[in-house]
């Protein structure tokens, strides 16, 4: 019988040889697995070093394209607030203020509803509806600007003029900022439209950012008796406070370079007042307005030489806001 086991044994190993060597050669690799990590790294690599030469061959281009006028203007471009194609004078003043003040104001309104919309889907909806709620905020940022530009000329403007306007002056009419004529188009309108604009893209990035924090964390800090509000400052809030100022500042940036929606609403006035009602413009504004109108060589430097502004002011904000990320950071680390 033990004879028998073992002559079955030999003859299915005897098959299982048969059938290995009868199967086709697998194909042989083309890299080693080595020789992929490599290539991997160096693709990388040139990807990274693509986007920096990227950047800066932009830098050298708008330079080159406005050095006329850096040559005419030098320095005092950036602080003088005449603007007048037909003289040939240009400053930049007025669209810096008209830059600064609309995405400071969209960013002040946009920033708190966003981390709250993002705690609120997160926290306290049901994951179903959270899911829908969360498909239509992701579906805001989808829309075009040209129908945010026209859905402030219909909609926004008339109701800031007969509406938000008399209400603002009523209470808060003793303050320079709502003083003056409001005709439903300005600095408050834009600022309006940016807001609505950048939430939805704050908003997504803020509700990754907040799913990041491990579920136990706050389940520890319900657990020594926390409220959900403490557990929500305590255990989301602070942790993630480096990723929700990435978000913010991600939304900052695309206030500063909104162009066709801005332009629609802003009325387009080289002039500075304090007045939130004014008309007003911004670098970017002023760009796609006047450049394919520029009939002279001086002009169309001084439109690029805004464009090098708006490139400086945007690398400005975000590495300002970047050290306010770095020192919070540093912070959190010496308390450890």
């Amino acid at each position: 019988m033990i004879r028998d086991s073992e002559n079955i044994h030999k003859s299915f190993s005897n098959e299982m040889k048969e059938d290995i060597s009868k199967q086709p050669n697998s194909p042989k690799k083309l890299l080693s697995y080595g020789e992929q990590d490599k290539f991997a790294y160096l693709l990388i690599k040139s990807i990274a070093v693509a986007v920096v030469i990227l950047l800066i061959g932009m830098i050298i281009m708008l330079i080159n394209a406005s050095s006329l006028a850096i040559n005419e203007f030098g320095f005092d471009f950036a602080i003088k607030d005449n603007w007048n194609p037909v003289e040939d004078e240009f400053g930049a003043l007025a669209f810096l203020y008209g830059t600064i003040v609309t995405s400071f104001i969209a960013i002040l309104i946009a920033a708190p509803i966003s981390i709250g919309v993002a705690l609120f889907i997160n926290e306290v909806l049901p994951k179903k509806i959270a899911n829908i709620v969360s498909l239509f905020v992701e579906m805001i940022a989808a829309i075009p600007s040209i129908v945010f530009g026209l859905w402030g000329i219909f909609f926004l403007g008339p109701f800031v003029k007969e509406v938000l306007s008399p209400i603002l002056k009523e209470y808060l009419g003793f303050l320079p900022l709502f003083q003056g004529a409001s005709f439903g188009i300005g600095i408050l309108t834009a600022a309006l439209i940016l807001a609505i604009m950048i939430t939805p893209t704050i908003t997504s990035i803020c509700r990754e950012v907040l799913k990041t924090v491990p579920k136990i964390q706050k389940e520890a800090a319900l657990a020594l008796g926390a409220t959900r509000f403490e557990m929500i400052k305590i255990a989301l809030l602070k942790p993630s406070f480096s990723g929700l100022m990435g978000g913010v500042v991600l939304g900052l940036g695309r206030a500063l370079g909104e162009t066709m929606a801005v332009a629609m609403v802003i009325g387009n006035s080289a002039v500075i007042s304090t007045s939130l009602f004014s008309p007003a413009a911004t670098m970017a504004s002023v760009i796609a307005n006047e450049y394919a109108e520029a009939d002279s060589d001086l002009h169309l430097s001084a439109l690029c030489y805004i464009g090098l502004l708006l490139f400086l002011v945007t690398f400005t904000v975000n590495a300002i806001a970047r050290a306010i990320v770095w020192k919070k950071q540093r912070a959190v680390r010496s308390k450890k």
